[in-house]
């Protein structure tokens, strides 16, 4: 048995050695093309879509996921148990913080933006304009969303009169003005 024990103290200390020498198989990367992204409709999302890119929002662990709103779509306020970030990946979002939800007091957040959704925080989200916008949504699950008031819908539609309104009095944008 004496014998045995340097050789396999050698074996294994060659074994691991070797093992972390070697780089990583491509089994280990993860890589997903715009193409590749599954889409899902959200249910009376008003055409919003989600992706789950890595993880599941549902059960304890790191997830990624994106999340798609079409033109002049938003939700209402509402919260999450756990901090998420947010990174704007296409189109301006817009994204408000507390209990009311009022487009005017939303900020433009143009692609490249980041935010952080700190755990239990309320806000709301979305497209206030002509343009799709996709962001994506790193946090640690589970990650349910709990809306403020749960009577009305967690969805909804802004008006294109509404955006008008929020560019012309609030951002001030000259050329709005002189279009209309």
């Amino acid at each position: 048995m004496m014998k045995l024990t340097p050789h396999l103290t050698a074996t294994c200390l060659l074994l691991v050695g070797s093992s972390a020498a070697a780089p990583p198989g491509d089994s280990e990367f993860l890589r997903i093309t715009p193409d590749e992204v599954h889409w899902l409709d959200v249910p009376g999302g008003h055409g919003a879509q989600m992706a789950t890119l890595q993880g599941d929002p549902e059960k304890p662990g790191l997830y990624v996921m994106r999340a798609k709103f079409p033109p002049h779509v938003m939700d209402r306020p509402h919260w999450h148990p756990n901090a998420r970030y947010v990174t704007v990946l296409q189109g301006t979002w817009y994204a408000g913080t507390g209990n009311a939800f009022d487009v005017k007091h939303a900020v433009p957040m143009p692609p490249g933006s980041f935010m952080v959704h700190p755990a239990r925080a309320a806000h709301w989200d979305g497209s206030a304009t002509d343009e799709t916008v996709i962001v994506q949504i790193t946090g640690y699950g589970p990650g349910t969303t709990t809306p403020v008031d749960p009577r009305q819908p967690l969805w909804l539609e802004v008006s294109p009169e509404v955006s008008r309104w929020y560019h012309l009095e609030i951002r001030g944008l000259p050329w709005l003005l002189t279009a209309h």
